[in-house]
């Protein structure tokens, strides 16, 4: 899986995963379609679709992640997208993977075990942490802009929000009172329309 998944990232234009992190992908990836066999951690359920689509972007995605980042909060995690592949690929986070469905979660806590990751799984929703982030990840949640709202909230100031989506959406034209300094986007590989967008929260005020 691990070669397969090269040839993928190849195909994308992207670099290519060196063999011991290609292995533990291919590990993720044989973990992700047993649990899915039984239970429904994610509606794709082949092995090209899980490498084309949650793994190639999701690797897109930490590697354009900003340097400095220390921690990072993935939002609904699901199945772990993007968390768990952000912290194959940047081992210098902490990856926290909020999930509050049990099914999920135990999926989860199975993962990071059989992975050997220093992420931890928070089973249960992300707004009650309490703690905030050095950037908050989210793919395909549900209920997008309130979920936008609510992860905005645990970011520091300074701090990064990273939303894969297939539009920007107005909840990103922010202005200073939003307190978030605009935004940019990325493309994602395998799509015209999906992309990564990064806004970035202002400083705290100190005195």
């Amino acid at each position: 899986m691990g070669e397969r998944l090269n040839l993928l990232l190849a195909g994308a234009g992207m670099e290519a995963l060196d063999e011991a992190l290609a292995v533990r992908f291919g590990e993720y990836c044989a973990l992700l379609m047993r649990w899915n066999a039984r239970t429904n951690l994610t509606a794709i359920r082949d092995e090209a679709g899980i490498l084309s689509r949650h793994f190639v972007e999701s690797i897109a995605c930490a590697r354009a992640l900003p340097t400095g980042i220390a921690t990072l909060l993935d939002f609904g995690s699901g199945a772990g997208f993007p968390g768990i592949p952000i912290a194959l690929c940047r081992p210098e986070i902490a990856v926290t993977l909020a999930e509050s469905q049990g099914k999920k979660a135990a999926f989860l806590q199975e993962a990071i075990r059989t992975l050997g990751l220093p992420a931890r799984v928070h089973a249960g929703r992300g707004e009650t942490l309490g703690v905030q982030f050095d950037c908050v990840a989210l793919r395909a949640v549900d209920r997008m802009s309130d979920a936008v709202r609510a992860a905005r909230a645990l970011v520091r100031g300074g701090g990064w929000l990273a939303l894969m989506t297939t539009e920007p959406g107005e909840q990103f034209n922010g202005t200073a009172s939003d307190g978030v300094l605009g935004f940019r986007s990325v493309a994602l590989p395998g799509s015209e329309r999906r992309v990564l967008v990064l806004t970035r929260s202002e400083m705290d005020i100190q005195g």
